[in-house]
This record gives C-alpha cells, structure tokens and sequence, in this order.
C-alpha cells in the first residue's frame, strides 16, 4: 500500500521552505496569503499555516505561484531542508 506522506509524516515537503521564504521577505502568513489571492490563488491563512506545518497538501498550481511571489526556481521550494 502507497502511503502518501513523507517519512516522518507530513503531507508536503516544502511547508519549512515556504515558511523559511515567507519569514525572509518578513510577510505574515495573512500577507502571504492575500498575495497569493492577487495571482489567482484561493488560499487563506489558515492555509498557509497548515502548508507550513506539514497538515496540507500543496498543489503544483500553489507551487508555481510561490515561486512567483518568492521569485525563486520551483527547486527552491521543493527541495527539502537538510
């Protein structure tokens, strides 16, 4: 059976990238989220709260418009931290 999960049981791998990003542009995860909301993204902060603690799945589509709001390559996001 597949389980759909990372190792240590979180739903994503990039919720500590978001929030790593999010806290260097110095955005409240409320701010993160109305941004999200102006390029076409229904999410609000209780969602970006969840992403970050691992609770949430994350969709490619939210991933593309992370990496357009952080400027940053998808991978930056993706990538897990060591």
């Amino acid at each position: 059976m597949f389980i759909n999960k990372t190792s240590n049981g979180l739903n994503n791998i990039c919720g500590k990238n978001i929030a790593r990003l999010r806290t260097e542009l110095k955005l409240s995860q409320r701010e993160l989220a109305d941004r999200m909301q102006l390029v076409g993204i229904d999410i609000d902060k209780n969602a970006i709260q969840r992403i970050e603690c691992g609770k949430r799945f994350v969709t490619d589509i939210e991933i593309v418009a992370f990496s357009k709001i952080f400027s940053v390559e998808y991978k930056d996001i993706l990538e897990p931290q060591k």
